[in-house]
């Protein structure tokens, strides 16, 4: 197997080579690092690529295979987002704002040092993970390897663009309102937003008050699934993803949520009725419905908590006079939310749920555009305040939140791509606690409609 091969061969498939003698540890870390050198200079998915530590971890990890041992990810290199800690490091969240180094790595990746995994260095995002595109004033633009004038997405933006551009086979992200499923959908990735709480978020726990969740951004569904059987500790996922699924119903919607204007792209319209005919092929039922959508939803659920999550973040940094000034209107907006608002809004929550997950009394899966449009044009936002920013990104990605809001499962799968050459997707939304369904869905249509051997121009 080449280089090229091997880099985009995925965490599952390099774990079997590992496995099996076919490459080591040490040679696999390499490649990366050379790739990382190479490319990362232009992409900047990156804030910090932990050399020294990696090659340690990736030596004692060889030792452990030449020993017999074996474990899910053991000796595969994996990227952390710059939200989660990592012990002995800085975690910045996209500012200069930050803190000292952590003491202690946070509990998944704990559980990723505890499968085997190598880490590799701690991928970029945007100022407080605010934002579906990944620019900072302290560390610059991350620009997507798909068309390098164009965001990569964001919160987890570097994530995304490092697993694309074959700088790491997988790479850990975090959602609060779309910030996995986003960037995996603009780097034409398959991104997994768990259900709330399976897999851990301390020392953070319920981070943006419920909607914030850990988990993968990959190449192929089997990575997803290998990554959460590594970080819960429950099997039967990647046992999920290679099965058939059985005769779904499955609801094909396009509806935005209400009080939001957007429109939804013709690549974007294309892959939701392309997927509806193609999961007809495959013998599901496929019916046009749309969530119940409660019609404020976005004001009095989705938008406190987010605001009011910024603001409670803000609280916790060392120094919060560095941050840009789009940032600090953020939380003053979020401040004006009280203890005793934001305890009546989580009262809420679950009729708020219930209403929107009826759907699920009729069907198995919700199938939507994975955004409404394409990322924006790098630079775009560099002199646009709070509410013109907010305004602008909403129309892009009206489709995430609310399940964020319901904290069911949804997960993006690869599609085709727009005019500018960046990739679309379409999002899979299932019943709460059934990763499951998704998995083995998202697998059947990767197995019939591949995506894995795509290459980006800067790769």
């Amino acid at each position: 197997m080449d280089t090229s091969e091997l880099v985009f061969a995925g965490a599952a498939e390099q774990a079997r080579l590992l496995a099996s003698g076919v490459i080591t540890a040490p040679e696999l870390l390499g490649h990366y690092l050379e790739r990382i050198a190479r490319l990362d200079t232009t992409l900047r998915a990156y804030r910090l690529v932990l050399e020294a530590g990696a090659r340690r971890e990736a030596e004692a990890a060889q030792r452990r295979l030449d020993a017999g041992e074996r474990a899910p990810l053991l000796g595969v290199p994996i990227a952390i987002k710059d939200d989660v800690d990592i012990e002995g490091e800085t975690t910045t969240y996209g500012s200069a704002a930050h803190g000292p180094a952590k003491t202690r790595d946070a509990d998944v990746v704990q559980r990723l040092r505890d499968a085997g995994a190598v880490i590799i260095g701690k991928t970029t995002v945007p100022e407080m993970m605010l934002w579906p595109f990944t620019e900072t004033v302290t560390f610059g633009a991350t620009r997507n390897p798909w068309n390098v004038d164009f965001a990569p997405g964001g919160s987890s933006g570097g994530s995304g663009a490092a697993v694309a551009a074959g700088l790491a086979p997988i790479a850990l992200g975090s959602d609060g309102m779309g910030s996995i499923r986003i960037p995996a959908t603009w780097c034409g990735l398959f991104g997994l937003k768990p259900q709330r709480d399976r897999v851990p978020i301390a020392p953070h726990d319920d981070a943006w008050n419920g909607l914030s969740v850990n988990g993968p951004i990959t190449r192929t569904v089997e990575d997803a699934a290998l990554f959460l059987e590594a970080t819960t500790g429950e099997s039967g996922f990647v046992a999920a993803a290679s099965a058939e699924p059985r005769r779904l119903r499955i609801a094909l919607s396009n509806r935005l949520p209400p009080l939001l204007t957007s429109r939804v792209g013709r690549a974007q319209r294309a892959a939701l009725k392309e997927s509806g005919e193609l999961l007809r092929e495959l013998g599901h039922e496929v019916v046009d419905r749309d969530p119940d959508y409660p019609a404020s939803v976005m004001f009095d659920q989705a938008l406190p908590r987010y605001f009011r999550g910024c603001y409670d973040d803000v609280q916790t940094l060392t120094h919060p006079e560095r941050l840009d000034a789009r940032t600090r209107s953020f939380a003053r907006v979020g401040g004006m939310i009280s203890d005793r608002r934001m305890a009546a809004i989580r009262d809420a929550e679950a009729r708020t749920a219930d209403r929107i997950q009826s759907i699920f009394d009729d069907v198995d899966v919700v199938v939507t555009p994975g955004t409404a449009r394409g990322p924006s044009r790098i630079g775009a936002y560099q002199r646009r305040g709070m509410l013109s920013t907010l305004l602008s990104v909403a129309s892009r990605v009206p489709f995430q939140a609310l399940f964020n809001v319901t904290g069911q499962p949804a997960a993006v799968v690869p599609w085709g791509f727009d005019g500018a050459g960046v990739p679309t997707s379409v999002q899979l939304v299932g019943r709460p606690f059934d990763e499951a369904t998704l998995l083995s869905l998202a697998g059947q249509i990767e197995r019939v409609r591949p995506w894995a051997h795509r290459r980006p121009p800067v790769s």
